[in-house]
């Protein structure tokens, strides 16, 4: 990985990353260990793609993109809905949670997509460069300590996202490691 890469370039790595595991999740049996975990680690992926952006990116699209308000609003209000279906995801079995598999799969698809194709170069536009290596280095570190459990109902708030993720996030992978999480 370029350590000087900038915050697109790393969101977008953790964008393929996830959908690779989607791919895998397709492929594997339904109902079996190996589906389930995968699901677990997508899942993990998720919520630290989505730490980095709520910690990094949106705060730099308010600031730096005309319609910034606008587009962070939206944008956390899609990373909730993400957190939402992740946390219907794990408590559901059998078609349920196919339906609901499908319904995440789709959702985060469509918000890829309009971060590679809309947002993502709007800010490269209009950020200096300097500035999104930087948010690059921040937003690695902000996933490397990010919870791996969804939690829609925690705060968007940039420096209350990174003081949640500092305490939940070790917390989450002992729990992980202790109940072998993403593991078949």
């Amino acid at each position: 990985m370029d350590r000087r890469s900038g915050i697109v370039e790393e969101l977008t790595r953790d964008h393929a990353r996830v959908q690779h595991l989607f791919d895998r999740i397709r492929a594997a049996p339904p109902g079996g260990p190996e589906r389930t975990a995968l699901v677990e680690r997508a899942a993990a992926e998720l919520v630290r793609n989505g730490v980095a952006e709520k910690a990094q990116l949106y705060p730099a699209v308010r600031r730096f993109l005309p319609d910034g308000e606008r587009r962070a609003t939206h944008g956390l209000r899609r990373l909730r809905e993400t957190e939402e279906l992740l946390v219907r995801l794990a408590a559901a079995h059998g078609e349920d949670a196919t339906r609901l598999l499908v319904a995440l799969v789709t959702q985060v698809g469509e918000r890829f997509v309009e971060e590679q194709q809309e947002l993502f170069p709007r800010l490269q536009a209009l950020c200096p460069a300097e500035v999104l290596r930087d948010l690059g280095t921040r937003a690695r570190a902000a996933a490397a300590s990010a919870p791996t459990r969804p939690r829609p109902g925690a705060p968007d708030a940039a420096p209350l996202v990174k003081v949640t993720a500092r305490v939940r996030g070790p917390l989450d992978r002992l729990r992980d490691l202790a109940t072998r999480r993403g593991r078949p």
